[in-house]
């Protein structure tokens, strides 16, 4: 189970991707979003990773964009 962002298009997903490689389900998006809710690819990862998955994020900065909002998503995992 994967995520992967570029917060804008100038940025690239290729450093991730290839970090990745092994991954069974990669989830990413090209989207600049407030919180979780406002990234749909997110939300579908979210919603899909199972008690037995391992949630990978290339870098702690593209999972959530406030403490508030990676409180949320932990929140979500339990």
């Amino acid at each position: 189970m994967i995520k992967t962002r570029a917060s804008s298009r100038g940025q690239k997903l290729d450093v991730q991707m290839d970090r990745l490689a092994n991954c069974e389900r990669i989830y990413s998006e090209k989207a600049s979003g407030a919180t979780a809710k406002d990234r749909p690819e997110l939300q579908k990862a979210l919603d899909f990773v199972r008690n037995e998955d391992v949630f990978v994020m290339t870098m702690r900065d593209r999972l959530a964009r406030s403490v508030v909002d990676l409180a949320n998503i932990v929140k979500g995992f339990r």
